[in-house]
């Protein structure tokens, strides 16, 4: 028995696993490229001589205070290096927190792409809090100490 309204073709619930799969294998590629020809770049040139071709930091550049992710670059050098004690005086925070962070988000990102699902993080407003009073808390620090 029909009500008398028509109704149109299913919309579809979304991506199928094979194209989510196809997609994230295909973005997990190009950053990778991108990731490993900056790596071989950064490898190459050392951030804590003077005189390298490297984007410096605009916020630093405009005020002369060092942001919470200055000494980024410097420490994934240090890093790719094996000193982790000259990374972590880069830029601690980095290193213990945001370093973490990333690969967890990455790595399930990666788990539900090839297993066909799509993953978004989200980060609700308890979680935009803690991540800007963390931030705003190691840049007072790191430029009261110097």
């Amino acid at each position: 028995m029909s009500t008398g309204t028509s109704r149109g073709p299913a919309e579809p619930a979304g991506p199928g696993p094979a194209s989510v799969r196809a997609r994230t294998v295909r973005q997990a590629s190009i950053a990778l490229g991108a990731g490993a020809v900056a790596a071989v770049y950064l490898w190459h040139t050392d951030p804590h001589q003077p005189g390298q071709l490297l984007l410096h930091c605009p916020f630093k550049w405009a005020t002369g205070l060092l942001c919470p992710a200055c000494g980024g670059t410097r420490m994934a050098y240090d890093l790719m290096h094996g000193d982790v004690v000259r990374a972590f005086h880069d830029n601690a925070v980095l290193l213990t927190l945001a370093g973490p962070a990333v690969a967890y988000a990455v790595g399930r990102w990666l788990v539900a792409g090839i297993g066909g699902r799509v993953y978004r993080p989200r980060l609700r407003a308890r979680g935009n809090a803690v991540v800007l009073g963390i931030a705003a808390v190691w840049m007072v620090a790191r430029n009261l100490v110097g």
